[in-house]
């Protein structure tokens, strides 16, 4: 089991949290999401897959769930 630790900004809500649950449950081998909610800030978004996924795939779901983005340092 690998797990990743991504830092998301624009979820604002629950509903925020259940879109950007259900996306990243799509992608090929994750097994568990679990959003740690900073509204209007830096939310981390803890995964758990058989492989390891690549950012662009994260953003790519996060765009599919809405108005989400990877945090940049």
């Amino acid at each position: 089991m690998n797990t990743q630790t991504f830092a998301v900004t624009g979820m604002t809500c629950g509903h925020c949290v259940s879109a950007v649950t259900s996306e990243l449950k799509d992608l090929p081998g994750v097994t568990d999401v679990d959003v740690d909610l900073v509204a209007g800030g830096s939310s981390t978004v803890t995964v758990d897959a058989t492989t390891p996924l690549t950012d662009e795939q994260v953003a790519a779901a996060l765009d599919e769930a809405g108005d989400y983005h990877l945090a940049r340092e």
